[in-house]
């Protein structure tokens, strides 16, 4: 079995020694870059099956370098970075990252961001490879047919509750923020209106969720935007 592929594009010596540890002892190959121009080539050559950038890159922003990496690569993008703001977090997962781990951290949480990371991308090869149908907890989707069902009776969907579901499910478990969601189901002229989101959020997690007040699935991130949990392939262990 071949080993996950690791890129650390992190110009901290101290902490490239740390996440290399960490990667090493979970028996994955790590690679390191301490620039945005290393970053690059070391991409081109070792086709990583993750990267880990930080945001205060030397030569330049993280959220430059991640822009450009998204527009050819579909390996999962993890931030690492001192920067807390709310609105970091929200311009990283805009410019295509798929988690955000604020520093400090430690192994463990880093270590099952990863692993969670990972799976998800798997996922994804699995689903354009094998089924149009997905499933988390007792709902099933049909992407090609539009069905839905919880556990096993149908649920009816306006279409516009469908497309924001078909685009919390294309996100494959990562965070998708609310300007993401609203271009995506309503339209690029309606981006600054998250209080649309709320409304069919709570709609569906009315006909989707066991438990409205605490859903499992249907997660809100706060003051970031919302994922979807629990995902896997109809026929799959996800």
């Amino acid at each position: 079995m071949s080993r996950n592929k690791i890129l650390i594009v992190e110009d901290e010596s101290n902490i490239r020694r740390f996440v290399r540890i960490a990667l090493e002892q979970e028996g994955m190959s790590a690679f390191e870059a301490t620039t945005g121009t290393q970053a690059r080539m070391e991409a081109v050559t070792r086709r990583p099956d993750l990267i880990i950038v930080d945001l205060g890159l030397p030569d330049e922003d993280g959220k430059d370098l991640i822009r450009e990496l998204r527009g050819w690569m579909f390996a999962p993008i993890l931030v690492l970075s001192a920067r807390e703001r709310e609105e970091e977090k929200v311009e990283a997962l805009n410019a295509g990252a798929d988690d955000y781990l604020v520093k400090p951290f430690g192994v463990p949480e880093l270590m099952a961001r990863i692993r969670a990371l990972l799976r998800r991308s798997q996922v994804v090869a699995n689903t354009e490879a094998a089924s149009s149908k997905v499933r988390f907890g007792d709902v099933t989707v049909d992407l090609a047919t539009h069905e839905v069902a919880r556990a096993g009776q149908p649920v009816h969907l306006t279409p516009i509750e469908f497309r924001l579901l078909t685009a919390l499910i294309r996100g494959h478990g990562k965070v998708l923020t609310h300007q993401q969601l609203l271009h995506e189901t309503w339209g690029a002229s309606y981006s600054d209106r998250p209080h649309y989101l709320r409304v069919y959020m709570m709609q569906l997690r009315q006909k989707l969720e066991q438990d409205v007040s605490q859903p499992r699935y249907l997660l809100t991130e706060l003051q970031v935007g919302y994922r979807l949990s629990g995902l896997s392939i109809e026929g799959h262990q996800g």
